[in-house]
């Protein structure tokens, strides 16, 4: 009969931490939900009025986690030089990356960056990364006249 009575006694404090318990994992999924995989800022700088221009990407994540990263450009005309390089990063939420390409072309030609994320050993730190289930492929599509 005393266990019962205390088991009654303790009966609020425990729905008081489990409601406790509750919010706090609400507010926990609320925040990852608000958190963005991949950013991605595609910026073309013509230089005067000459055929050269630089692309340059801009890549960054909210995750907690780093990822290996592999980007790389395509278009829809054939563009030689190091037009066709890939660069292979680590990307972590406080270090956003910057990729530089410098091409040429006479005509309007729409240029996509494309960022995997990847498994690759010796990029990140340690060898921690993450591969995201959601997506591993992210694009941004702009034209350069």
């Amino acid at each position: 009969m005393y266990s019962l009575h205390l088991l009654l006694r303790a009966s609020p404090v425990a729905l008081l931490l489990i409601l406790c318990l509750q919010l706090r994992t609400t507010k926990a999924q609320e925040d990852t939900t608000s958190q963005q995989l991949m950013t991605m800022d595609l910026q073309m700088l013509q230089i005067d009025t000459s055929e050269e221009a630089t692309v340059v990407l801009e890549v960054s994540t909210d995750l907690r986690e780093c990822m290996v990263v592999k980007a790389y450009l395509l278009s829809n005309i054939p563009i030689e030089g190091n037009f066709n390089y890939k660069f292979t990063s680590c990307l972590c939420n406080n270090y956003p990356r910057r990729f530089f390409w410098d091409l040429q072309t006479n005509s309007t030609v729409r240029i996509t960056a494309v960022v995997d994320v990847i498994r690759e050993l010796g990029i990140c730190p340690d060898d921690w990364a993450v591969i995201p289930i959601k997506a591993n492929r992210f694009s941004i599509t702009k034209s350069l006249p």
